[in-house]
């Protein structure tokens, strides 16, 4: 679907004033929000895949709390340290 945002310079309008109309038009116009929302849609994932994946979620989840029962699971690692909120 394409969306033409045209405009016509008038005999005393400079080019800055041409090109902020026309962006203003383009902006009604919706043309860039429909452009990217186009660029970055995903697919919806089929009915099997969302099944499969929370099958796996629940078998990990159980597994993890069968660990945690044993005493077998290190608690969590920080992978990154926050900034010290002392003054510097």
């Amino acid at each position: 679907m394409t969306q033409n945002a045209e405009v016509e310079k008038t005999l005393n309008e400079t080019n800055l004033n041409l090109i902020r109309r026309f962006s203003k038009r383009v902006q009604g116009a919706r043309a860039l929000n429909m452009a990217r929302s186009q660029r970055f849609h995903t697919r919806s994932l089929s009915k099997l895949k969302k099944k499969e994946r929370a099958l796996k979620r629940i078998v990990r989840g159980k597994e993890v709390e069968r660990l945690k029962k044993l005493g077998k699971l290190k608690p969590p690692v920080k992978k990154f340290g926050g900034r010290s909120r002392s003054g510097a």
